[in-house]
C-alpha cells in the first residue's frame, strides 16, 4: 500500500506539473518579450530584428522589445540569453556568427549547440565585396589582380572579429589565396564611414549595409555573394561571374531561446515567427534590403538545428587556416 501511495504521489505529482506547463504555454505571452540583438543598434542585423520584432508583437499581442547588446563578436548577447530565465520572456535574435565564435573563441562562456532552443531562421543575407569611390580596379577580376599585386598596402575593413564582414574577408582572402591588411572597427557604422571617406579600401558586407551606399553610388561595388543577381541591385555581377569560382556566402539569422524553455512556448515563437515573415511590409522591406525571408520550413526549430551544425563545420576548416582567433 506504501509503495502504491509513492507511486501515486510521483503520478500526481507528474501531472500537476504538466498541467502547470500546459497552463504556463496557453497563458504565454502575459507580458513584453525581449529579443536580444548582439550587435550595436542600426547595424544589419539590429534592422532585420526590428522588422520581425515589430511583426511578431503584433502576432503575439505583446511587444517584442529589441535590446542590444554587443561586445565580443556577438557572444557577449548570446551569452546573456543562454543564462536568461527559460520563460520565452528572453530570447535572441543571432547572425552566422552563432556559428563561426564556436572556432573563433577558444573560451566561451556557453556550448553553442546545447544552451539553446531553437525557434527558427530568419533570413539569409546575401553579401557584397564593396571598395571605396575612387578605388583604382575596374571590376572584380581586376580587383583580385590589383590586391594580389599590392597586398602589403591594400586594407579591408570590419565591424570587428565575429562580425559578418570579418567573416566574409576571411573567406575572400582565402578565395584568392591572398592575406591583406584587416582594419577591426566596433561595428558596421564606423567601418562604413572610413570606406566611405576613403580611410581603408575594400570591404566585404551584407546588403542590408551597402545596398543604399551603392545605389547612392557612394561606394564601388564589384559582386554580390547569391548564386543570382539581386533586383534591387541588378547591374551587380555575382562573384562567380566575376571569376571566383563557387565563393557564394550569405549570412544567415535565426531565432533562439534559453535551453529548458518549455516546447509549447518555443512553439508559439516559431509560429509567430513564421506568420512575421509572410508580413507583407516585412517582405517588402526586406526586398528593399537585397534579401527575402526564409520559407515556412525554414522558420522551424529543426531548420534552425540542422543549420547551426553544418555551418560549424563549414566555418571551422576556414578560421582555422587563417589563424584569426580571439579570446
Amino acid at each position: 500500500m506504501k509503495v502504491l501511495k509513492t507511486v501515486f504521489g510521483m503520478t500526481a505529482a507528474a501531472a500537476i506539473a504538466l498541467m502547470s506547463t500546459s497552463a504556463f504555454a496557453q497563458s504565454y505571452p502575459d507580458r513584453a518579450i525581449t529579443m536580444v540583438v548582439p550587435f550595436s543598434a542600426g547595424g544589419p542585423t539590429d534592422t532585420v530584428a526590428r522588422l520581425v520584432a515589430e511583426s511578431m508583437s503584433k502576432d503575439l499581442g505583446q511587444q517584442v522589445l529589441v535590446e542590444n547588446v554587443g561586445g565580443a563578436g556577438g557572444t557577449l548577447g548570446a551569452g546573456r540569453v543562454a543564462q536568461a530565465e527559460p520563460d520565452g520572456y528572453t530570447i535572441l535574435l543571432h547572425h552566422i556568427g552563432m556559428a563561426t565564435s564556436a572556432t573563433l573563441y577558444r573560451k566561451l562562456a556557453y556550448d553553442t549547440l546545447n544552451a539553446f532552443e531553437y525557434v527558427g531562421l530568419v533570413t539569409d543575407v546575401p553579401m557584397t565585396i564593396v571598395a571605396r569611390k575612387d578605388f583604382e580596379p575596374a571590376d572584380l577580376k581586376g580587383l583580385v589582380e590589383y590586391v594580389k599585386a599590392n597586398k602589403d598596402t591594400v586594407t579591408v575593413a570590419n565591424a570587428g572579429i565575429g562580425a559578418a564582414s570579418h567573416l566574409c574577408g576571411m573567406l575572400l582572402m582565402s578565395a584568392i589565396d591572398t592575406p591583406l591588411t584587416t582594419v577591426p572597427y566596433k561595428g558596421t557604422g564606423p567601418a562604413m564611414t572610413d570606406l566611405l571617406g576613403g580611410q581603408v579600401d575594400i570591404m566585404c558586407d551584407q546588403t542590408t549595409n551597402t545596398t543604399k551606399q551603392i545605389q547612392g553610388g557612394t561606394i564601388k561595388a564589384y559582386a554580390v555573394t547569391s548564386p543570382e543577381r539581386l533586383q534591387v541591385l541588378p547591374d551587380v555581377p555575382t562573384a562567380v561571374e566575376g571569376g571566383l569560382a563557387d565563393f557564394q556566402v550569405g549570412i544567415w539569422h535565426g531565432v533562439y531561446a534559453p535551453k529548458g524553455t518549455p516546447a509549447d512556448v518555443t512553439e508559439r515563437l516559431s509560429k509567430s515567427l513564421q506568420v512575421a515573415l509572410k508580413d507583407p511590409n516585412v517582405v517588402a522591406r526586406f526586398g528593399e534590403l537585397g534579401t527575402v525571408p526564409s520559407p515556412e520550413a525554414d522558420a522551424t526549430p529543426a531548420a534552425l538545428k540542422a543549420k547551426l551544425e553544418g555551418e560549424i563545420a563549414r566555418w571551422k576548416p576556414v578560421i582555422e587556416a587563417a589563424g584569426q582567433y580571439a579570446d
